[in-house]
């Protein structure tokens, strides 16, 4: 759109990335992400601009739920990060029993510094700090493991929370903090929305985007070439020399949009200053997709899904969603009767050294089984392999970049170097943050600096 000629280089023989798509049973579903956050316009405003805005759906109003070593609880209808706006809220207290929200609103009255004031700061501090324990271990720990496969002591809370350490100063409290972010993010005024509902699909799966991407990007003239695997790439004078395989590109500008580790990599002989800089590759995730024939499931038992503490006993996976509960058009799809649920298996170790990535590295028949066994705990309905018409095991390595503590810092540092070499723009979750709101954002921004940085020359 600026006027630059765009050749985009990709390893794989499809375009997306992590917003992929599979066929289970006849139904084409998402392999990897299933929706976007609704905390910022970035992600709406592509698909409108790509002429698709009238495929935009919210989920079905059923709310999550995280199971508790005790038993399932509904999630609190206001939240960040499972961080409660009102301690007292009655899914809030039932989760928590009446010591655990008393602890949590003692939040209130707390000093604003108190587990703001440090220079770095986890997301377990923060909550442990202000809420307590059970805030952390009850609400916090299964909604950071299910949406960043982490323990949530080893997240930057600036990383995967910005501006709520800010806000914990500005309102008094860090409840008042939740409440503000949420209240900003939807709009004043409006009744607060169920647990799991801050997000937003397109109609078909997010993978349409894809298609209406690519079709917009050809349309444009820019060259789009698969099979294109880059191993090295060469500061050349004011440009740059890519190569991949036996074929060589030359670049006025470059935009390495990767993973971390490989990012750093390819760069590291051009920017030998981004050496010491290269991330730590996130968890491998591996995604259970189950289409069964079991209209017990026509009662949504569980809302849009279910996300599971870590220390319950008995559940492998860390995350549930009851896809044709959540999205009316896949339910519509599907058929009565006939329901599609996704888990999801893979965090990260924890500072208590448990490994949290035994059951992702198991084979498929191994996931499977563990999958129909978690399914049947999680949803309350028995499910058996006879059950099952169709089902897809997908890996996912590195896809959920892991913001540890100092991690802004970190960024701000790669920024920084990169921003000294002339003609280059890095982009990607490692740096953007987890998820496609995030990462569409970030990558508009830099790409306009870069177009901006060369219409100056």
């Amino acid at each position: 759109m600026a006027g630059i000629a765009v050749t985009v280089l990709e390893a794989s023989e499809s375009w997306g990335g992590c917003v992929g798509s599979h066929v289970v049973a006849g139904l084409s579903l998402d392999s990897g992400a299933e929706s976007f956050a609704t905390r910022s316009s970035a992600v709406a405003d592509l698909v409108r601009e790509l002429g698709i805005g009238g495929q935009i759906v919210a989920p079905r109003p059923g709310g999550a739920w995280v199971q508790l070593p005790e038993g399932a609880r509904e999630l609190p209808k206001t939240g960040i990060l499972g961080i409660p706006a009102n301690p007292w809220d009655p899914e809030v207290r039932r989760s928590l029993g009446f010591l655990g929200a008393l602890r949590a609103s003692m939040d209130r009255i707390l000093p604003a510094g108190l587990g703001t004031s440090a220079e770095l700061t986890s997301v377990s501090q923060l909550v442990r700090t202000r809420m307590g324990k059970r805030v952390l271990e009850r609400l916090v720990e299964p909604v950071v493991g299910g949406v960043h496969s982490a323990d949530p002591a080893l997240l930057d809370v600036d990383m995967v929370a910005p501006g709520l350490r800010d806000g914990v100063l500005a309102n008094g409290s860090l409840a008042a903090a939740v409440a503000a972010q949420r209240k900003a993010a939807r709009g004043a005024g409006s009744a607060p929305a169920k647990a799991g509902s801050a997000v937003a699909g397109l109609k078909g799966g997010m993978h349409t985007l894809i298609g209406a991407l690519v079709k917009d990007l050809q349309d444009r003239g820019v060259v789009l070439l698969t099979h294109q695997r880059v191993d090295g790439i060469r500061k050349a004078g004011t440009g740059w020399q890519v190569s991949a395989g036996d074929s060589t590109y030359d670049a006025g500008r470059l935009v390495v949009a990767l993973d971390g580790p490989a990012a750093v990599g390819l760069l590291a002989d051009s920017v030998p200053a981004l050496a010491g800089l290269r991330p730590e590759a996130g968890p491998l995730v591996s995604l259970v997709t189950l289409v069964v024939d079991l209209p017990e499931l026509d009662s949504r038992p569980r809302g849009t899904g279910i996300l599971v503490a870590p220390q319950t006993p008995g559940i492998r996976a860390k995350a549930l969603t009851h896809a044709t509960s959540k999205w009316d058009w896949l339910a519509g799809e599907a058929g009565p009767g006939t329901h599609v649920v996704r888990l999801s298996y893979g965090r990260l170790v924890g500072v208590d050294g448990s490994d949290g990535q035994a059951a992702s590295v198991m084979d498929d028949q191994s996931l499977l089984s563990a999958a129909v066994e978690d399914a049947s705990n999680l949803l309350t309905v028995p499910i058996t392999r006879a059950d099952v018409v169709d089902w897809d095991v997908v890996r996912w390595e590195g896809a959920l970049p892991f913001a540890a503590v100092g991690h802004k810092q970190r960024v701000a540092e790669v920024r920084r170097v990169c921003g000294a070499v002339e003609g280059l723009a890095v982009v990607g979750g490692w740096l953007g943050g987890n998820g496609l709101a995030a990462v569409v954002a970030d990558t508009r921004t830099q790409a306009k600096k870069l177009a901006h940085d060369a219409a100056s020359m």
